[in-house]
Parts: structure tokens; C-alpha cells; sequence
């Protein structure tokens, strides 16, 4: 079997920016040539992060186009909740439809939910075209398995169906919740025959949690994957993504290997694909297009350095660099036969010092049996397993920081070792996190409306009127004892709307976007800050208006018009009912925060 290749060459900057180009791949493309790759997908909150949006990440994830015997998917539930298992092993039954139909007909955007939600290109179809027929048959009868995957699944999210904690569910019992269980490993389903065409390994994960112990949040999940994987399949590269970030480009792991295997290994410690988003309204109200052309400029400048940092999700790593060492091994030669000197490091379970030796003589072997190895990878899951070892301070994902992404990439850069920035064409990942804003210029250069700009520069200020200033709040607290820093779910809304569409009639139901681009509310206290500070710069406004204050200038004026400007969304719905409405004691508490300020300054003013 022969795959066409063709590797661009060019500057270290331009080869990060095209990766490589693929034609005419097939299903089984140098299967016993390419290295096995094992993929992380992380969960914790069920209700912040729906299941369906999670396995929608691991069928794309497991429907790329690469030897399926080579890849294992490890979901790291970090909820402990019996829906996310249940919601795999429904995916699993869809997967062994859905990735055979992905890749017989070349499917591009391989998340269920996206491909259905959006328009399709069918084939050219006629009278004599067996093909087009076979192939609209096929997408009904996969459009509606979806579905019926979809319903099961949000039943169970929903509460309308139980599921008995018995059978494959036993391990959680009543008396488990997501702060206090013991470690859960499952594997939902095995690639046992090693076929090139079937389905990736997958793995659910839920690493142990006691009350008593550190969890470390993300970086203690990811170092539990790392460990787990290590003892099942041990594969020498990792891609980890968050539950939100499905594969948008079927081809984003040779996109990976062809940087790893074509380039010298201290030029391409790891590949990070810059993060895009698919659920973009016009002109982006929430300013999340910035973060496409920021993360790419950055990426591109990067290049000339020692490339992009570690971003957290949609990026591939070599495993002997997250376990620490250097890519020559000088940091452990005469060691790594020394069982008392590896342990000390890396724990007490010689299921994983065997694999970690491996790992450092690059001789892995594939694992036989992935369901035996599973028995005896939940030591490595418990809580207590990495007292006094170097996990998360010079081995794994960095611990102390809630950005341990970046901590992580930077321990790898400080070895002098090069990252590489790919930008592939469709994007390699797309998710839902909005960001801040840049100068008009990059907006416009980019095809992008000034009004997208201007709801992108709103955002930077709302952002440092909110979550950067609890930010640094926090981080003072924990400075002075007071607090400690804690680790917060953020939720994710996808919107499933394959009920919505029909691709037969082009019908789309429009009653869905009557609230597009609204910004929701809770009683959180981090949107008192920005509500005071409205409020004020509204009080000021109405003394300047009438007469009630003499020494304003015209800057002054200016600058509280700008403010209000920039938080005119609170302005919208300071008295709004439900979700899109400030509620009435967020209104209150800064009014009154308001009040006392602006009743101090005049008395500074009047003194």
C-alpha cells in the first residue's frame, strides 16, 4: 500500500505555517511505518460541559484519517459521572457506523453534530449514479442513528432516563460523588485484531479523589492520562484537546507526524494548532475571532524564536519530553536501569517503570492486551501515588498554576528545544472559548468588519472589568493566606441543532437565533465590579449634563462616554428579567457600591 506524500521544505518559519500536504491517503496508509499516537480528551462538569459536546470531540478524535490500531482515545472524567461512560459506550456503537461512512466517502468535518447542522455537499446525482444514491441513503440512515445517539444521551444528561449504578456502572455507587471516590478505569472498547480500518482503542478514565489529597485540577488529570496511557498503550507521541475542541481536519494527525518524523527532534519538541471557533455570530459580540488572528500572528512571529507556547489543548507532544528528559537520555544514562533511582521520580508501579524504560530506549512494543493492562493501571490513577515523587514539579504537567499548559511548554523550552506552530487549511481544531481583542487594521487585513472590531476591543474591557480583576484579587489573596486559588469549570453551550435541518428541503427553523448575540447573567459577584463602574460613570454623565459639576473637561466627558459605550450590553439590561437580565441584587449591591464612591469624591472634591 503507497501514500503520496509531499513534504514542502522551506524557511523554519514557513514550514511551521504549511506543515505538510497530503493526496490520494488511503484508509491504511504505511500502517506499520507510522508511530502510535494516544489521544487525551478531558471532562469534569456535566452540566458546565454536556456530554454530547464531549462525544462529539471523541468521534472526531477517532474518525481521523490514521491507522486505526495505531490510536487510543483516553477520556479523563474528572466528574466521576456514570452519564459520561454511558455516553461513550453509546458512542461506541455509533463509531463502528460513523467512522467507516467518515472515511468510505472522504467526510471533512468528522463531529456528528457539525456535519448534520451544517450545509452538505452531495454528489452530483443522475439516473445511472449508483454512488450519489448509495451515498444519500447512507447519510439518512447516519443522520439518523445520530439522532437516536443524541436523544439517549441527553435523556440521560437530562435525568429523564436513570442509569442503575449496577452491572458496568457498579463502580458508582450512592456513596460517590465527584470529590470522594475511588480511580475508575474502563475500556469501552479494544481494536483487538490490530486493524488498520477499525476503530481507535477507548479508554474512560476517572483517576481516584479523597478529600484529604491535592488533585491539582487539569495538570493532576493530565498526569494521571499520562501514566495510564503509559501502562496500556505507551504510545511514543500524545495529543491532548479539551471536551470542547473537536478535530475539524481529518488529516491533523500526519499533519503532526509529518513535522515530528520530518524534522529533528530539538527542532519539534511539540506542535501546537492554534484554537478557532465555529459558533460565530456577525460581527462576533462576544470578541472570539480575535483569538484565530492573534493566536496565528503569534504563532507566525514565535517561529523566528523557539516557537509558540504550549497552549493547553490541540496539541501534540512527545512523551519522553513530558516525562522529563532530555532527547539524547544524557540527564539519565546509567540510570535507567536503576529501579530504586525511577521510582523515586516516577512512583511505585513497575507496570509503568517498565514502560517508562521503554519509552526511553525508544523500543515500545505494542500493547497485547489493552484490557488486562487496564487491571493493573488503576495504581497509577490513585491519589497517593505520586507523594514524594517529581510528578508535577519536573515530571508531567506542572502543578501550582491554574495555567499549566504554559508552565509545561516552558520547563520543554528551558531545555532549549523548539515547538512548531502548525496552520493548517480547514483548521485543525474548533471550539467555543471567547478571548480579547486587537489594534482595526488586523480585522480588516483579515476580512473582518470594523464592526467586529469594535465588539472585540468592548470585550477587552468587560474582560478587565471582570475576570482579570478577580484574577489578580485571587492571586493577592492566596499571596496573603486569606484564600486559595481554586480551579472553576467554565460552561460551554453547543448548540445540537440536527433536529433543525433538513439537507433534503434546505429548511432551517429561525425561532433558534431570536437570541443570538445576547449576553446571559447570573448572580455571580464578578459582574458587580463592571455594574459599579457603569454606574458610576452614568452618575457622573447626568451631574455633567445638568450643571451639578463645574470641573469636568471635555476629556472627562469623553472618557465616560467611551466607558459606557464599552459596557452598553449591562446598559441594555439593567433591569432585563431572567437569564438576560443583570439580576436585582447585582443591580443593588452596585448601586449602592455606586452611591458611596461617588459620595466620597465629593466630599475629597468639596475638601
Amino acid at each position: 500500500m503507497r501514500v503520496l506524500v509531499r513534504l514542502r521544505i522551506h524557511s523554519p518559519s514557513q514550514h511551521q505555517m504549511d506543515s505538510c500536504r497530503f493526496q490520494n491517503i488511503p484508509t491504511n496508509p504505511l500502517a506499520k511505518e507510522l508511530p502510535a499516537v494516544d489521544i487525551f480528551v478531558t471532562t469534569a462538569d456535566t452540566v458546565l460541559e454536556p456530554p454530547i459536546m464531549t462525544v462529539n470531540t471523541v468521534l472526531s478524535a477517532m474518525a481521523v484519517d490514521y491507522p486505526g490500531h495505531k490510536l487510543a482515545c483516553y477520556v479523563s472524567d474528572d466528574g466521576c459521572s456514570p452519564i459520561i461512560l454511558y455516553s461513550l459506550i453509546e458512542a461506541a456503537k455509533f463509531g463502528h457506523l460513523w467512522i467507516p461512512f467518515c472515511k468510505k466517502y472522504d467526510v471533512q468535518v468528522r463531529a456528528p453534530f457539525r456535519y448534520f447542522s451544517g450545509d452538505v455537499v452531495f454528489p452530483p446525482s443522475s439516473d445511472d449514479d449508483n454512488k450519489s444514491s448509495g451515498f444519500h441513503l447512507e447519510w439518512r440512515r447516519m443522520k439518523d442513528e445520530y439522532e437516536k445517539v443524541r436523544q439517549k444521551i441527553e435523556e440521560a444528561a437530562n435525568g429523564t432516563v436513570q442509569i442503575e449504578c449496577s452491572g458496568e456502572y457498579a463502580a458508582f455507587s450512592t456513596n460517590t460523588n465527584k470529590s470522594d471516590h475511588p480511580s475508575i478505569i474502563k475500556v469501552i472498547w479494544e481494536n483487538k485484531e490490530k486493524v488498520p480500518e477499525g476503530m481507535p482503542h477507548l479508554i474512560y478514565v476517572s483517576r481516584e479523589k479523597r478529600p484529604h489529597c491535592p488533585h491539582h485540577y487539569k495538570a493532576g488529570a493530565m498526569n494521571v492520562l499520562t501514566r495510564v496511557s503509559g501502562v496500556m498503550t505507551n504510545a511514543p507521541f500524545m495529543l491532548n484537546v479539551d471536551c470542547d475542541m473537536f478535530v475539524n481536519n481529518p488529516k491533523i494527525v500526519l499533519h503532526a507526524m509529518c513535522s515530528f518524523l520530518g524534522l529533528k527532534p530539538q527542532e519539534c519538541a511539540f506542535i501546537q494548532f492554534p484554537q478557532a471557533f465555529y459558533n460565530q455570530v456577525k460581527d462576533d459580540p462576544f470578541g472570539t475571532q480575535s483569538v484565530t488572528i492573534g493566536l496565528e500572528m503569534y504563532g507566525r512571529g514565535m517561529a523566528g524564536i523557539q516557537g509558540p507556547f504550549y497552549a493547553g489543548t490541540g496539541c501534540f507532544h512527545r512523551r519522553k519530553l513530558i516525562y522529563g528528559f532530555s532527547l539524547d537520555n544524557q540527564d539519565v544514562q546509567g540510570k535507567e536501569d536503576d529501579e530504586k533511582i525511577l521510582k523515586e521520580s516516577f512512583g511505585n508501579s513497575m507496570e509503568f517503570i517498565n514502560s517508562l524504560t521503554q519509552s526511553l530506549k525508544d523500543d515500545i512494543s505494542p500493547i497485547q492486551d489493552v484490557s488486562s493492562a487496564a487491571q493493573v493501571s488503576s495504581q497509577v490513577a490513585h491519589c497517593v501515588y505520586e507523594h514524594g515523587t517529581a510528578w508535577g514539579i519536573k515530571v508531567g504537567w506542572g502543578y501550582g498554576t491554574l495555567t499549566e499548559g504554559v508552565q509545561t511548554g516552558l520547563r520543554i523550552h528551558r531545555k532549549g528545544l523548539k515547538s512548531i506552530s502548525c496552520i493548517p487549511d480547514p483548521p485543525g481544531f474548533l471550539g467555543t472559548t471567547p478571548t480579547s481583542g486587537l489594534s482595526l487594521r488586523f480585522f480588516l487585513r483579515y476580512g473582518l468588519s470594523a464592526r467586529a472590531w469594535w465588539n472585540n476591543q468592548r470585550m477587552a474591557r468587560i474582560h478587565s472589568a471582570t475576570s482579570i480583576l478577580f484574577g489578580v484579587l485571587s492571586f493577592l489573596f492566596e499571596l496573603l493566606g486569606i484564600s486559595e486559588v481554586v480551579f472553576e469549570v467554565t460552561k460551554k453551550d453547543q448548540s445540537d441543532n440536527s433536529s433543525d435541518h433538513d439537507q433534503d428541503t434546505n429548511h432551517k427553523d429561525d425561532t433558534s437565533n431570536n437570541n443570538v448575540g445576547r449576553f446571559t447573567f447570573d448572580e455571580s459577584p464578578m459582574f458587580i465590579p463592571v455594574t459599579t463602574f457603569l454606574f458610576v460613570h452614568l452618575t457622573a454623565l447626568a451631574l455633567s449634563l445638568f450643571g451639578q459639576h463645574d470641573e469636568v473637561g471635555l476629556g472627562e466627558f469623553l472618557s465616560s462616554v467611551w466607558t459606557v459605550l464599552c459596557f452598553w450590553p449591562f446598559v441594555r439590561v439593567l433591569f432585563g428579567k431572567g437569564k438576560y437580565g443583570i439580576p436585582s441584587s447585582i443591580v443593588l449591591k452596585s448601586a449602592g457600591f455606586a452611591l458611596i464612591f461617588v459620595q466620597l469624591y465629593r466630599m475629597a472634591s468639596v475638601g
